[in-house]
């Protein structure tokens, strides 16, 4: 039998617990006391809220130094539950998943963004609220307050008005760097949906994911205009790929655009979502046939209404299949600079859309990306976190 605990993570302090210096004598004397009745040797115990709240409150007071590392431990312990008839928690589930996609894309550890609590303002981005997890300081080799500068797309949407862009960046020991960034540039109710988009520089290639909500209990939705337009746009932006004239440029179809229709239950609390939300991955070609198709076709007698959902698609990726296609780079396009990304990510944000964007950046040959994501070693990868925030949000200049 093997026990897993995670999160686990090395306290750098040296912490006092029994004793006459000890934070268990900083304790009221009957919570002392039901801590103490809850660790008899043979016996699995358990304590009350209350002890570790007085534990926690001292354990801050003794050791000002692990403040981080508790608001990070602590916000995994006590996660956020969302309400599904909050349109500020719909857009942070949506980008929550899309976070935790690009994550398992690049490989890096879901934990690594997992310490979330609500922002302040419904219109913040999700990454607005994550709190950075502790890692080693010998890891950083540069000063943070200027790394923002590199980042190239990303730093000028820091200094936009009417924008929120919030980064986060991983650093593995080998020298990729994973730049997450989350942008809105309107109102919670005036927003359109979520984009997610996974740039590889190496290969000048992306995958876009646009989200779109199934009835949690039906699993379909109805196709109206506006999906139809956002449709029209979407072919467009699959027209930024050109033919590939290397073998490492070979993709299995032309389809760089994803639909995810996923569903989250109503009620958080009962059925929390742990991993990637439940749901199907369809490309775009694809569900331009589909929409052709009788399959698709909706119960309204005398009118032409479409349906998508699991009653009507046979066959379709999941999470897994989809972010295995993106890691081995056997989807997205060919041959689009930087240059290009930014200009639609800056088309999209101020058309209404949420953008969450990861951008790898990397020396990585394609022979070594490739074993890279063919090993299946349980050896824990470790890396860096960085945070960098542009604080203004939505001022005069504001989109609507």
């Amino acid at each position: 039998m093997s026990i897993t605990i995670d999160p686990l993570r090395e306290c750098m302090e040296d912490v006092l617990i029994n004793g006459r210096d000890g934070l268990l004598g900083r304790l009221p004397y009957e919570l002392g006391e039901e801590f103490d009745n809850s660790c008899r040797v043979g016996v699995v115990g358990r304590c009350s809220g209350r002890v570790w709240e007085a534990f926690e409150a001292a354990l801050r007071e003794r050791h000002p130094g692990l403040a981080g590392l508790l608001d990070w431990l602590m916000a995994q312990a006590r996660p956020v539950f969302f309400n599904s008839n909050d349109p500020a928690d719909r857009a942070w589930q949506e980008q929550q998943d899309a976070t935790r996609s690009l994550l398992r894309i690049a490989e890096f550890p879901l934990a690594a963004l997992a310490a979330w609590q609500r922002p302040q303002s419904k219109d913040a981005p999700y990454l607005a609220g994550l709190i950075p997890q502790p890692v080693e300081h010998s890891m950083i080799d540069h000063d943070v307050r200027v790394a923002g500068q590199a980042f190239g797309m990303f730093s000028e949407w820091q200094h936009a008005s009417g924008v929120r862009c919030d980064i986060h960046v991983l650093r593995d020991k080998e020298g990729r760097r994973l730049e997450v960034a989350n942008v809105n540039a309107t109102p919670i109710e005036s927003r359109l949906g979520t984009d997610m988009i996974y740039y590889h520089e190496p290969t000048e290639s992306f995958v876009l994911v646009q989200y779109k909500r199934l009835d949690p209990e039906r699993r379909w939705m109805y196709v109206d205009d506006r999906l139809l337009r956002q449709l029209d746009r979407l072919e467009e932006v699959a027209q930024m790929s050109r033919v590939p004239v290397k073998p490492s440029e070979w993709r299995m179809g032309y389809d760089s655009c994803f639909l995810k229709l996923a569903y989250w239950p109503r009620d958080d609390r009962s059925s929390r979502v742990e991993g990637l939300a439940p749901g199907m991955y369809l490309p775009l070609s694809y569900v331009r046939l589909l929409l052709h198709d009788e399959c698709t076709r909706g119960p309204r007698q005398g009118q032409n209404a479409r349906l998508l959902g699991y009653r009507q698609v046979e066959r379709y990726l999941v999470g897994a299949q989809f972010i295995e296609l993106v890691k081995h780079g056997l989807a997205g396009t060919v041959g689009t600079t930087a240059e290009e990304l930014r200009l639609l990510v800056e088309k999209r944000i101020h058309s209404g859309q949420s953008i969450v964007l990861a951008a790898e950046r990397s020396q990585e040959s394609a022979r070594a990306r490739q074993s890279r994501t063919r090993d299946r070693g349980s050896k824990a990868r470790r890396y860096a976190h960085e945070v960098f925030r542009q604080e203004s949000l939505f001022g005069p200049d504001s989109v609507s």
